[in-house]
């Protein structure tokens, strides 16, 4: 067994825990710091953020913010208040990273290249007192209810006096987040609420029409998510058909309310009202009168979704359109905005973009990301019980916590 000895371990160089080294040498100089990575390379499931692009946060001030934030938004106020979403972009732009602004207030940098983020976070991190260690956690050591060691697996002992857990959570295990950082926090006293997907595609239980739209993106769609006839989320943006359900920005947000067992309601022509769609279906027919049913939808929808919708509406698809009747127009509305799916299943937590649950945030300072329970452990990023909408949202929580622990982290040495 090798011994090393530093002031701080921070486990885990993925968003959180990258902010949380570099944070912690900017304000700890004279203070020693160990950045563990199990993975040969830093940041991989940021490389694939934004299919690969990086939404790095979301423009927008801190009471919008919150409102995206779903489970815990109250606890992350503090971190986030300290360091906000225009700070995020500050000091990207700050690291040489020029920032854009696109639709819902989603922020990409320029290059549209998440290896620039990256690249910016390793640029924080290059300090003089930062040193890199490929290495994996097995335990942490506590004396006397403060943090004494970090025990490696391969037997290898850092001994420190604090350390910063920002091992992610259990999506996308192919990363590296394997859930590993839930089994020591709690080993150490933590209590880790129940752990599911969130941001996660949806199986519907007719998959035999997704399968035939598989592929197909829709902007402009308003979504309700119906449980007992009641609405339990509702969103308007961007949706993807996949071979068995449902995904894309909308879906992946209300899948952090959805069951098996709900309703999604897509209504496809959210700008138009029943009778204003009526009048533009019958615009549409009179300038096709003469072609049948199935032909004369060009102008209204997307040519792939033209034979599913003309089959739900139950009207003869080679019927001519001046012959279609009062009656089917109102079923072909129907269709169009009530485009409905029951929920068969999320898909597993390990495609999810975000773990929903974690460790309690109520065993953990606000105001400092420490521990409750043991004294010189700080949490960071996915691995707390906080969970936000797409759009940028949970990449900020893992800015935002990941500073906040390492500046705490290092104003500790200034007591001591």
């Amino acid at each position: 067994m090798s011994n090393i000895k530093t002031d701080c371990v921070v486990v885990g160089a993925g968003a959180s825990g990258m902010m949380a080294a570099g944070f912690f040498s900017d304000n700890a100089k004279s203070r020693n710091i160990i950045l563990l990575e199990k993975n040969n390379t830093f940041g991989k499931k940021l490389l694939i953020t934004g299919k690969g692009r990086c939404n790095v946060t979301n423009n927008c001030d801190i009471n919008t913010f919150m409102s995206n934030v779903v489970h815990n938004g109250r606890f992350l106020y503090s971190a986030v208040s300290s360091f906000s979403p225009y700070d995020t972009i500050s000091f990207f732009e700050s690291l040489g990273v020029a920032m854009k602004t696109e639709r819902g207030n989603r922020v990409f940098p320029v290059s549209d290249h998440s290896s620039d983020i990256l690249s910016a976070l390793k640029s924080h991190c290059n300090k003089k007192n930062i040193s890199f260690y490929h290495g994996e956690l097995s335990d942490i050591r506590i004396v006397d209810g403060h943090v004494a060691s970090c025990i490696l697996k391969d037997g290898t002992e850092i001994e420190c006096s604090s350390v910063i857990l920002a091992t992610g959570g259990k999506s996308y295990p192919q990363t590296g987040s394997s859930g590993d950082g839930y089994r020591i926090a709690a080993k150490l006293g933590h209590t880790v609420t129940h752990l599911k997907p969130s941001l996660v595609p949806i199986d519907v239980e007719e998959s035999g029409i997704c399968a035939v739209l598989e592929g197909l993106s829709l902007k402009n769609t308003a979504l309700d998510l119906v449980r007992n006839r009641k609405s339990v989320y509702s969103d308007f943006g961007e949706m993807v058909f996949t071979s068995s359900g449902l995904s894309g920005p909308v879906v992946l947000s209300s899948s952090a309310h959805a069951m098996a067992g709900d309703t999604i309601i897509l209504d496809l022509k959210p700008a138009l009202d029943e009778k204003t769609l009526n009048t533009r279906i019958l615009s549409d027919f009179s300038k096709y009168s003469n072609k049948i049913f199935i032909n004369s939808l060009d102008d209204l929808l997307p040519k792939k979704l033209i034979p599913v919708i003309v089959s739900l509406s139950g009207i003869d698809a080679q019927k001519k359109v001046n012959s279609i009747t009062k009656s089917e127009r109102a079923s072909l509305i129907n269709c169009l905005k009530n485009f409905s799916f029951t929920i068969k299943k999320l898909r597993p937590i390990e495609e999810a973009i975000v773990t929903s649950g974690g460790v309690s945030v109520k065993e953990i300072d606000p105001k400092t990301m420490h521990s409750k329970i043991v004294e010189g452990l700080f949490f960071a990023g996915e691995l707390i019980d906080c969970d936000a909408y797409t759009g940028g949202f949970n990449l900020q929580i893992a800015f935002s916590t990941g500073r906040l622990a390492g500046i705490s982290a290092a104003k500790k040495y200034e007591v001591l």
